[in-house]
Formats: structure tokens, C-alpha cells, sequence
């Protein structure tokens, strides 16, 4: 893996939100990060992107396992966001907007 740049802290701060049966956003960031690394303390599927909703079809993360995503470079400024929802058993998920370089 290569190294990672997290984002300064007060425009690109992590976020958390517990998975469960439904849906949750973790948080919302506007464009500029390259990426955001993702992790949970359960298995959980993730989307990322503008106005996304993960489902049983979205990426699957295994528990305690970062997950490196590419973030979204919207034209529009369009803020973008992740989201999670629980494989099997509830925990939570924490996201951290990073830059490859």
C-alpha cells in the first residue's frame, strides 16, 4: 500500500456512524480529497459518492480492514459522501477523507 495523506482536520475531519439494518451516512465532505480510507469494527458494504445509499450491492469491507476508496471529483462542487449498512451484525464505521501524495 502506499503512503497516505489525511486531509487537514478541520475542512476534512473523519466521521463515524453505526451500521445497522438501514442505511447510514457517515458524513458529507465537499470536492478536493483524492480519497477517503474506510474501516469498520463489523463487515459492512460501502458507497461512495454524491447522494449515495450503500445496499447489498455496494462493496463489501471486511471488519478492521482500512479500505483506500477514490472520492468523487465532481465539476459541480457538489458535496459527496459515504455510506454503509451492515453485512450481518451491527458496529461502526469511520471514514477519513485522504490525498495519495
Amino acid at each position: 500500500m502506499e503512503l497516505l495523506h489525511p486531509l487537514v482536520d478541520a475542512e476534512y475531519p473523519a466521521g463515524s456512524a453505526s451500521t445497522s439494518g438501514t442505511a447510514a451516512t457517515i458524513a458529507t465532505w465537499k470536492p478536493g480529497p483524492q480519497g477517503v480510507l474506510v474501516w469498520s469494527t463489523q463487515d459492512c458494504y460501502v458507497a461512495v459518492g454524491v447522494g449515495v445509499t450503500a445496499t447489498s450491492a455496494s462493496t463489501p469491507v471486511p471488519a478492521y480492514t482500512p479500505i483506500p476508496f477514490r472520492a468523487p471529483q465532481t465539476g459541480s462542487g457538489a458535496p459527496w459522501s459515504v455510506s454503509v449498512l451492515q453485512i450481518s451484525t451491527a458496529g461502526i464505521a469511520y471514514a477519513k477523507p485522504i490525498n495519495i501524495r
